[in-house]
């Protein structure tokens, strides 16, 4: 089993979803009052250096970050470490003797007929670990009570949960990420020099700006800096999302990249839309249609702010690219992605390990809980997958 250390990309993409990349230095000491951080460094307790002793009230920052990203697959077990799933494909028919027969021929029933089956195997893990050590003792000199004491330390493991929420979060959404890439890395063409043309869109990598365009007139045309403040191209999008959606329902081999005979039923299937552009279907559709309950978007659909990160503006050009080197070795940059329906079968996460070990060093007199957490994250490309874009 291959085992990953993903403490550097988790650490990146809590950075990227904190809108902390790239920080512009500021003075804003004149205008905003934010409070003194320290009031002498010299009277200090040993522990985490920012506490001040003997303080008449203390108020926590306690506030459990519950996550927010689209429900996708997910499954733990506890012995083995493979994931296998088998597919079997659709056998073909064959003539009916039961409307054929012929004097003298033998119709011997005594025929093996092999099943065509394949399966695919998942065998990779991630792992991260948060430490946290914790004093008693020379902490208490911060505090007046008991009470108070307990809530410093509830703090603490909160501040550790809502890094694993957050880090989590950001690896479903990698997983998701890694799925819209190579559905275009495959679906699209590429130059020489391996740069994908995303001008041209097909039956799974679907760019709704083309399709509207095709056949209006010069004037009549849109672009992306204005496609989601205009009411006919939002319909028109909703329309080929709610197809697809549609269609994905039947048989067919032409919504996965492996060519599989698939269907999805409507409550199978998993629908995760940029925010940006339900927002704009809500104020430039819907309030806007005499029959809005027409007009919808297929139900429960899960809405994300950002694919990869907010950058440091939340501009749509960063909140809608994806940028990765996909799981198959191909860079994949682009800009314009607004969704994608999939399979609940398509991706998600296995073998979810979530656990704490615990020390205590009895010499200094503090315990350390070391948090971690293994997971498998997966796509299969067998299973159905569309990804919408405007380019």
């Amino acid at each position: 089993m291959k085992v990953t250390q993903l403490f550097e990309l988790v650490n990146l993409t809590t950075r990227e979803t904190l809108g902390a990349e790239t920080v512009v230095n500021e003075d804003l000491s004149n205008i905003v009052d934010i409070g003194k951080e320290i009031i002498n460094t010299d009277n200090v307790d040993n522990y985490v250096k920012k506490l001040v002793n003997h303080i008449g009230k203390v108020v926590f920052v306690d506030r459990l970050y519950k996550g927010g990203v689209p429900s996708v697959f997910m499954d733990s077990w506890e012995y083995g470490s493979i994931l296998e799933k088998i597919s079997a494909d659709l056998p073909q028919a064959t003539e009916n003797e039961t409307w054929e027969l012929e004097n003298g021929r033998d119709y011997s029933p005594d025929v093996f007929y092999k099943p065509s089956v394949s399966a695919k195997f998942f065998n990779s893990l991630v792992t991260f670990e948060i430490p946290l050590s914790f004093t008693e003792k020379q902490v208490k000199e911060s505090f007046s009570s008991k009470e108070q004491l307990n809530g410093f330390i509830s703090m603490l493991k909160t501040s550790v949960e809502n890094a694993m929420t957050i880090k989590f979060d950001n690896l479903i959404m990698r997983t998701i990420n890694n799925m819209i890439a190579e559905t275009l890395a495959n679906d699209l063409d590429a130059d020489k020099d391996g740069v994908l043309n995303f001008a041209n869109g097909t039956l799974r990598a679907v760019n709704l700006l083309q399709g509207f365009n095709a056949n209006r007139a010069v004037a009549d045309k849109v672009t992306v800096a204005n496609a989601f403040s205009n009411a006919d191209f939002i319909k028109y999008a909703t329309y080929q999302i709610g197809l697809v959606s549609d269609r994905m329902a039947r048989m067919s081999t032409l919504f996965n990249v492996g060519g599989k005979e698939r269907f999805t039923p409507k409550d199978y299937q998993r629908i995760v839309m940029l925010s940006d552009f339900l927002a704009s279907s809500e104020i430039y559709l819907l309030a806007d249609t005499l029959n809005a309950d027409k007009a919808k978007l297929p139900q429960n659909i899960d809405t994300v702010p950002y694919w990869q990160g907010s950058g440091t503006t939340y501009s749509y050009d960063d909140v809608s690219r994806i940028n990765v080197k996909t799981a198959s070795g191909t860079t994949v940059n682009v800009t314009g992605v607004i969704g994608c329906i999939f399979d609940k079968d398509a991706l998600g996460v296995t073998n979810l390990d979530r656990r704490v070990t615990t020390n205590y060093n009895p010499k200094a007199e503090f315990y350390t809980n070391f948090y971690k957490f293994d997971a498998g994250f997966f796509n299969d490309l067998n299973e159905n997958f569309v990804v919408f874009y405007i380019a």
